[in-house]
């Protein structure tokens, strides 16, 4: 079955917020404590889409991938968090753990980088956990180069390193 991609609407976040917890689980559970992944619930992810999308819809975009009607994954972009004018975020692409290496990753990516082009940005950066190899590598292969810089942040109450990366548009 093909996988559709549109725009997200409001009804949809609770589903985002629950599919970002599965991958979040299933991507970084090979270097993270179980506990560091137990929280936030799937529907505390999901009350978290539901804020960020109060503040950010009119200046972020957000897709939705869905196989036969089903949500699969899912990408989100804005201005970069530099404040540079020229270029735009990818905050993030997470997928339903059974949809890895079905095509749907490159689909998000693809897509967002031309709607990133359609802003006027130049260029696209992101932050990836330097741990998570399988990202690391998706993204490389579609073009991105580490810039250099990096930012702890927790995940639970673990700390984790992670990286910048960015590509020309």
């Amino acid at each position: 079955m093909t996988v559709t991609l549109r725009s997200a609407t409001g009804d949809d976040l609770m589903a985002v917020g629950a599919l970002h917890q599965r991958s979040r689980v299933a991507a970084y559970s090979a270097f993270l404590p179980v506990e560091a992944l137990a929280d936030p619930t799937p529907e505390a992810m999901g009350r978290y889409w539901v804020e960020r999308w109060r503040w950010e819809q009119d200046t972020h975009r957000m897709t939705v991938a869905e196989r036969a009607g089903v949500l699969v994954g899912f990408s989100h972009l804005g201005p970069d968090d530099e404040d540079d004018p020229a270029t735009g975020l990818l905050n993030a692409i997470h997928l339903d753990p059974r949809e890895q290496g079905r095509g749907v990753g490159r689909a998000l990516m693809v897509d967002a980088l031309d709607a990133m082009r359609a802003r006027g940005w130049q260029r696209a950066v992101l932050w990836v956990l330097r741990d998570n190899a399988h990202a690391r590598s998706f993204y490389e292969r579609g073009g991105w180069t580490p810039t250099g810089a990096e930012r702890e942040e927790h995940i639970g109450l673990a700390p984790t390193l992670q990286l910048r990366y960015g590509r020309p548009l």
